[in-house]
């Protein structure tokens, strides 16, 4: 599947984020996932939806890395990414994951934004800048000393969201990621998924169960049912 958006730009090809080749999947014996090609370009917003059991879930967490496929290729960047670890661990250090509830520490809000610049030795200045920019991105903008436990339901997602921009990945991945909040937050964080992707270049991977909301924020539906992808 390729998406709306064109594969060139100046005249020059672009390398896909993604790419899917007879790609499976198989628990007892049953298969749960089977993909025959699916490309993903940068800087687009891609949502994978369908109902539950379609396998949105087990094809998430394929591209993130914290599952592997039984048989097929996948490539990231054109890198091949199974077998082997390798691949798998250049995947890591530039894709990032929210969950649907995401867990924040214990803390203000800046430590938990700065956690993975921390983990990467970045010094101070350096963190401070970041966090003010990813903060502000997200319409939380002086939230830095603010205990986490705090925040509103919609406050959080958000927070986890300037959490996973800090270290700058190309490609963000939200699972469900307004599942939990009320209808005005939910349309704040749709806006947050555009700016992202104006602002940063991501590319934003994300999951849903509302349709109108898949076709207001999605460049491109990928609809899933019984692990296989539907025509339009």
């Amino acid at each position: 599947m390729q998406s709306r958006k064109t594969s060139m730009r100046r005249g020059a090809l672009i390398t896909p984020v993604f790419e899917i080749s007879t790609l499976s999947k198989r628990y007892n014996g049953q298969t749960v996932l089977d993909i025959q090609r699916l490309v993903l370009l940068p800087q687009n917003i891609y949502c994978f939806y369908g109902p539950n059991g379609a396998g949105k879930t087990t094809l998430f967490e394929i591209l993130v890395g914290l599952n592997t496929p039984t048989t097929g290729r996948l490539l990231f960047h054109g890198q091949e990414i199974f077998p082997g670890n390798q691949g798998r661990a250049a995947l890591r250090q530039q894709v990032t994951l929210v969950q649907q509830d995401p867990l924040l520490f214990n803390t203000s809000v800046e430590r938990n934004v700065d956690y993975g610049l921390r983990i990467r030795k970045h010094d101070k200045a350096f963190r401070e800048a970041r966090v003010e920019e990813c903060l502000e991105l997200v319409g939380l903008k002086g939230f830095q000393k603010r205990k986490a436990r705090h925040l509103s339901g919609g406050e959080t997602q958000r927070a986890a969201i300037a959490r996973a921009l800090s270290i700058h990945p190309t490609v963000l991945f939200l699972d469900e990621f307004s599942a939990s909040v009320d209808e005005k937050h939910r349309s704040r964080l749709e806006g947050i998924i555009q700016k992202i992707r104006e602002r940063l270049g991501t590319t934003v991977i994300f999951t849903t169960h509302y349709r109108e909301q898949a076709d207001r924020v999605a460049d491109e539906l990928i609809h899933l049912v019984h692990g296989r992808i539907q025509s339009p």
